[in-house]
């Protein structure tokens, strides 16, 4: 990417509170974007900011509910509003909740869908609808490598990531006359808040990397567990011209933990 790329654009960051979200965050301040943080947790957020700012970088939160139809539409006219018109979406928010089928209760379903597909609905309709009176914008949907391949005990989270990424490639369908490209990132295990919930001992990063033939899981192939950031360059790539050409696309970055599927 061009040092000067994102210099003054307007950029919305989803579940920017931890983890990749806020890594996301970091690295579009450290190259000049007018970054909107946005996460329901607004203390974590407030922390961010202070981080940023501190070193004199360009960022405003706000607290959002991506699951709120009325409040995501309102509080996206506000940032255009307050800071500018919306050139890139980054999806990000997104929860876990680990079941079997049979176990699952109907809330804890409901919950992940309305926030790892329903938000990205409500988010990237908000926004795409000023890119499309502007004629151009960027959107990347964080999805998983989860819904590339079956997981036990991870039914509805894999099916609210596959449905996030069907939506996703459709909007980049619809929306590619307005110049407006739509892709996604599908990252596999990464060293984040969301992946530690899963170990229950010192050794989780070592069983992940190994794999668990006896739920039908492969290790990583790699090695290693992704960082943060290996996420964040990937969007970054996205954004950028380097990238013009590129929409409808589902990079995944897994280390190839699902070999290539």
């Amino acid at each position: 990417m061009e040092a000067e790329e994102l210099k003054g654009k307007v950029a919305l960051v989803t579940g920017s509170a931890q983890g990749i979200g806020k890594e996301i965050v970091r690295k579009l301040a450290k190259f000049g974007a007018r970054v909107v943080a946005t996460d329901k947790n607004i203390e974590k957020l407030q922390m961010l900011k202070e981080e940023l700012q501190s070193k004199g970088l360009d960022v405003t939160v706000y607290e959002i509910d991506v699951s709120n139809y009325k409040e995501v539409n309102k509080k996206v006219d506000l940032v255009e509003e307050q800071i500018g018109p919306i050139e890139i979406l980054i999806n990000v928010a997104g929860i876990l909740k680990m079941d079997t089928i049979e176990s699952i209760r109907e809330k804890d379903w409901n919950d992940i869908f309305s926030v790892n597909s329903t938000g990205v609905f409500n988010v990237s309709q908000a926004v795409s609808k000023k890119m499309i009176l502007r004629q151009g914008g960027n959107i990347v949907t964080i999805g998983s490598n989860a819904a590339h391949v079956p997981r036990v005990s991870m039914a509805a989270y894999a099916a609210s990531k596959a449905a996030a990424t069907m939506f996703t490639k459709c909007l980049g369908l619809e929306l590619a006359k307005h110049n407006i490209r739509c892709n996604l990132v599908s990252p596999g295990s990464t060293d984040t808040e969301m992946q530690w919930s899963l170990w229950d001992s010192d050794k989780g990063a070592e069983t992940v990397i190994q794999g668990t033939p006896e739920n039908f899981k492969v290790g990583i192939p790699l090695k290693k567990i992704a960082k943060p950031s290996d996420i964040a360059n990937a969007v970054l790539f996205l954004i950028s011209s380097q990238a013009s050409h590129i929409t409808m696309n589902d990079m995944c970055v897994d280390g190839g933990a699902t070999l290539g599927a």
